[in-house]
């Protein structure tokens, strides 16, 4: 024998996997008070399949008092999936449900026996079908209440959960957009696009039409062809226009494209030139500026030597009585050096002249 395993839903229901039966004991009520049955899931869109379960909770004993836990939004999210209802919106339903007596928000995934011991908890209530829990290995919710025999089954309702109702809604969602428009919702509050909410309203346009006029099979089709003929005629129409509006702006662009090119071109058939022309310019500047430095600084040595003199207790002549002075001294002292020197090789002579007779007389 084997059980059926699958994924927690919130009303139940689940894929279903083979897995071996386990052996449970069923351990006796209490009889001195009302028997606390515990019961808990998401409980999403609450329909008449949640109810029905819990009643079979409520009458499992004759004296009962039933618990329903509900998994708040995060718990639900990270382990199910989106919901439709708030977690608060959940509670309030299964407040509002005969059969319960408490409500327990913020449910865990997985049942302990500290939770048990917290809420006095006698029995769990639910299907057979084991859910996976949170360890990822595929162990049943259930397992622990099953094993120390305080589990109750109860019986799934056929034809009706959440996931079916989000099915139809989803199936017939334009039909659903369309009523609630009709309704007065903003295609914001619907998160229809503007050009969707115009198909939608063009639709409920045609049909309030052929309500009122009251047309018969033939005349309604006739009528609506023809309108969604003049309906594709508009759009065509200023299909058209959109595309000479493209195509002037790619003449435009193709225009600047060769503009630039153009320009790119003669920049670089220029730039030799240009950089040539700059570097000639540069060098000419940088040679008038060193001229001016060596004009400037022979200007400032020719102001200072003069100033010298003065402090020295010397007359105060002109620069080119100073020049003068400078030269001729320079050109007198390099003459009496040249004297010196012819002076001193005449000596040598005179005297190398007069070694020579001597010894030619000490011959004889």
């Amino acid at each position: 024998m084997s059980n059926v395993s699958g994924d927690r839903t919130d009303d139940g229901l689940s894929t279903a996997v083979a897995v071996p039966a386990s052996t449970t004991v069923q351990s006796s009520p209490p009889t001195d008070r009302p028997v606390r049955v515990y019961a808990d899931g998401i409980y999403d869109l609450f329909h008449f399949g949640h109810a029905r379960s819990l009643e079979q909770a409520k009458k499992s004993f004759p004296n009962t008092y039933l618990l329903v836990g509900c998994c708040n939004d995060e718990t639900t999210h990270k382990y199910k999936g989106r919901t439709v209802m708030t977690a608060e919106e959940r509670y309030e339903s299964l407040r509002h449900c005969k059969w319960v007596d408490e409500v327990i928000p913020d449910a865990p995934w997985v049942i302990n026996q500290e939770f048990l011991d917290k809420h006095r908890i006698d029995y769990v209530a639910h299907d057979s079908l084991p859910y996976a829990d949170t360890s990822g290995a595929g162990k049943d919710v259930y397992e622990f209440v099953k094993k120390v025999g305080r589990f109750k089954e109860t019986m799934r309702t056929e034809g009706i959960s959440t996931s079916d109702i989000i099915m139809r809604i989803v199936k017939d969602y334009n039909q659903y957009v369309m009523r609630n428009l009709d309704r007065g919702y903003s295609r914001e509050d619907l998160g229809v696009s503007f050009v969707k909410a115009g198909h939608y309203f063009f639709s409920l346009f045609i049909l309030l039409f052929l309500q009122q006029k009251n047309l018969h099979l033939e005349e309604s089709i006739w009528v609506f062809v023809n309108l969604q003929q003049e309906k594709r005629l508009r759009v065509n129409m200023r299909l058209k226009k959109l595309q000479e509006r493209v195509k002037e702006q790619q003449e435009k662009v193709g225009e600047k494209m060769k503009t630039v090119k153009m320009l790119r071109n003669e920049w670089v058939e220029n730039a030799d030139r240009w950089v040539a022309g700059f570097l000639e310019i540069f060098e000419e500047g940088c040679h008038k500026m060193g001229t001016a430095i060596r004009d400037s600084i022979q200007e400032r040595l020719i102001k200072q030597i003069p100033r010298n003199r003065l402090e020295n207790g010397e007359d105060d002549d002109t620069d080119d009585q100073f020049y003068e002075e400078y030269f001729d001294h320079d050109m007198g002292s390099d003459e009496d050096e040249n004297e010196r020197y012819y002076d001193e090789e005449e000596e040598f002579e005179d005297d190398k002249e007069k070694a020579v007779k001597m010894e030619a007389k000490d011959n004889k």
